[in-house]
Order: C-alpha cells, then sequence, then structure tokens
C-alpha cells in the first residue's frame, strides 16, 4: 500500500481488517481473519471476554423457534467441534434436558424434536420416569421432556482467550486498554490519537450505538448465581420447556428456570431478564424470583450454598437476530452484534458467515436474515 503524508495509510497502523470488542463474537472474528491470512487488530479495552461475554451461562444450543436463529446456531455448534483447545475453554458435552412441567408443555416436544432434525440435530422425547432416571435431583410430577445429547457448555471467558492466543500466533496485533472514539469507512481513531487505516468491524454487543447510532441495540440485564461444589448432583444443562417465552418476550422482567452443570463441580444457575435497566447492581428481589423458580424444578437446592451472584448486560436487536454483515451506505463498515443470549453459541458460526461475506464468497447459510439492512434508515 502507499503512504500519505499525513501518516493515516503508514503501513504500521494499517490492517485488512479491525477489530472493535473483545468479546466471544469479536474475538470469533479477529481469530477467522487471521486464520484467512489477513493482516488484523484486535481493539479492547477492558479485559478479554469480559462484558456480556463474562456474564454468559456459556451453553452451546440450539434454540429452535426462529428458523433463522437455529440455521445460525446449527452451523455454529458444528464448528465447535472443531475449537481449537475444548479442554482449556472448560468444554462439557453435558447435553441439555428440556423440561415439560404438565402435558400441554409435553405437547411442544414432538414439534421441537422435528425442528431440530430438520437442522442436523438430534434429540429425542422423554417421558417422566426417563426423566426422572436422569435426573433423580428434579421434582416428581414433572410430566417428562426433551433430550439433546451432543449439546454442551463452554467457559466463555476462557474460551474468547484461547481464540485470542491463536489469533496472535498467526499476527493478529492487539491494541488493549484502547477504545474506539471515532470510526468512519477509512479507519478508526483510539483514545490515545492513535489512528488505524482499514475496514472495521463493530462487534461491540450493547455499545454498538455509540459508533452507530442508527443501528438499534437494547441491554438486557441478566442475573447469574453460583454454588460451592457438588459434582454429579446435577448431570445435564436443565432447561424448562418455556424458556423461550421469557427469553423472547416483551415484559419488563422475566425469569425461567435453566440450571447448568459445570466442569469444576459448580452448579451455574439462571437465568433472567430486565428492560430498561442500566444499573448493574444485583437486584436481590429479582434473584430470589429467579431462585424460587429453580426450586420449583429443583426443590434439593435450597441444601446448596451459593458462592457468588453477579449480573451483565446481553444486546439485544428488536426482532432478536444479530447484526451480520456490511453496514448500509458504507464502503468499509461491518458489524457483528445483537446475539442476546445466543452469543457463546452462535460465535464461530457468525464469524464465519461474516468472514465469507468480507471476502466476497457465498456463505453456508443464507446471511439475508441477519443483515444490517433490514434496519436501515
Amino acid at each position: 500500500m502507499g503512504h500519505r503524508r499525513d501518516g493515516w495509510r503508514s503501513a504500521v497502523n494499517t490492517f485488512d481488517l479491525i477489530v472493535v470488542g473483545a468479546g466471544m463474537v469479536g474475538v470469533a472474528c479477529a481469530d477467522a481473519a487471521c486464520a484467512e491470512g489477513l493482516k488484523v487488530a484486535l481493539i479492547e479495552p477492558g479485559p478479554i471476554g469480559g462484558g456480556a461475554t463474562a456474564a454468559a451461562m456459556g451453553h452451546l444450543v440450539a434454540m429452535d423457534e426462529d428458523p433463522a436463529e437455529l440455521a445460525l446456531a446449527a452451523y455454529s455448534l458444528a464448528l465447535w467441534e472443531e475449537f481449537p483447545s475444548l479442554e482449556a475453554a472448560e468444554f462439557s458435552r453435558c447435553g441439555t434436558i428440556w423440561v415439560a412441567r404438565n402435558d400441554a408443555e409435553l405437547a411442544r416436544v414432538a414439534p421441537k424434536v422435528a425442528r431440530l432434525a430438520a437442522a442436523g440435530i438430534h434429540a429425542e422425547a422423554l417421558d417422566a420416569a426417563q426423566l426422572r432416571e436422569l435426573e433423580p435431583q428434579l421434582a416428581p410430577g414433572l410430566a417428562g421432556g426433551m433430550r439433546v445429547a451432543r449439546e454442551a457448555v463452554v467457559y466463555p471467558p476462557r474460551a474468547a482467550r484461547c481464540l485470542v492466543e491463536r489469533a496472535r500466533l498467526r499476527g493478529l496485533r492487539l491494541f488493549a486498554g484502547r477504545h474506539v472514539v471515532s470510526c468512519a469507512d477509512g479507519g478508526v481513531v483510539l483514545d490515545d490519537g492513535t489512528r488505524l487505516r482499514g475496514p472495521a468491524l463493530l462487534a461491540t454487543g450493547c455499545a454498538v450505538p455509540t459508533l452507530l447510532p442508527h443501528l438499534p441495540v437494547r441491554p438486557r440485564k441478566g442475573h447469574l448465581v453460583i454454588t460451592d461444589r457438588h459434582p454429579g448432583w446435577v448431570h445435564h444443562q436443565l432447561l424448562e420447556l418455556g424458556y423461550a417465552d421469557s427469553a423472547h418476550g416483551n415484559a419488563a422482567s422475566s425469569v425461567a428456570f435453566n440450571v447448568q452443570p459445570r466442569p469444576t463441580g459448580q452448579l451455574l444457575i439462571g437465568s433472567s431478564r430486565e428492560e430498561s435497566v442500566t444499573d448493574a447492581a444485583v437486584s436481590a428481589p429479582v434473584v430470589q424470583r429467579m431462585l424460587a423458580r429453580t426450586l420449583e424444578y429443583l426443590p434439593g437446592l435450597r441444601a446448596l450454598r451459593a458462592i457468588r451472584v453477579w449480573t451483565g448486560f446481553r444486546p439485544a436487536t428488536p426482532d432478536g437476530r444479530p447484526y451480520l454483515g456490511a453496514v448500509p451506505g458504507t464502503r468499509a463498515l461491518w458489524v457483528a452484534a445483537g446475539h442476546e443470549g445466543l452469543g457463546i453459541t452462535t460465535a464461530l458460526g457468525s464469524a464465519r458467515l461474516l468472514m465469507d461475506l468480507f471476502l466476497g464468497r457465498q456463505p453456508a447459510i443464507d446471511p439475508a436474515p441477519y443483515s444490517p439492512a433490514r434496519v436501515a434508515p
């Protein structure tokens, strides 16, 4: 590349792609770009895998209510099988069980099994006896459920760091402790005055509207609770069949049963969602509601000790689908954000899809449902 007298196009600060944000989605995009042989910069003001990634449960699970969401999840789950260091990411193939409280909820299982099968994911219906045999700690009287045996969990901050470490071996340049104050088609300007030249990819989650105000992203606050160590107390990730109703609903505040066994022997407990809340402080009433919901399904959990409670903010778009692609009206500005509660599951597929678009290739799945153009002014 040529040089300009103002130093903007200096070889040192010119990149094929500048990724802004080192959450799970951002680092997946940076790693995928480095794998293509591109010269990549990654900018992150805080810790790698901080923000929403640090407050994610880390489930690798397919949600099937929205065909586009399912397509991206199924694509990404296959890519997780190729993850560079599953052990370092605390990967655990615990499987997922969706729990039905009654016959009405159990009737939702057969359509879910069929939708997952169409996407290449095997699931099986469970009757009440099978459910009890697989998870004896569940409350008596539950109607049954659905098991997806090959689904898994990871520890998101460690997974993010694994990708950054691999990308750095491939030449990634990390601008740690820096944030972007402005961006345009030609590059970005950092808070210390450094100018980086090249196409920019914004993967900053809830902060996307700061630089792209015409792309709406709203924060949805969530709480997590983790217990001390009780290996084998629960064997699968457990969710209520109505979980998606809570996740995709518009209530100001909602809770749903979601408990996950960690490889450490701890239990990670979710989940809650709050709209229009910007205070990161733990809300005792919300935690109480969340735990009360959990105890309806796992009454024995009352005897376990919680050792930490924390919060985070999920970046949600108006239609629940992430933005993946070029920002309309620009020549070299891209976005990968708005994954809400599925950012860990879909990070690898999002990165691969976006890299195909960036390099002018045909993606493996239809990119149209995730195009930022759907909300362009």
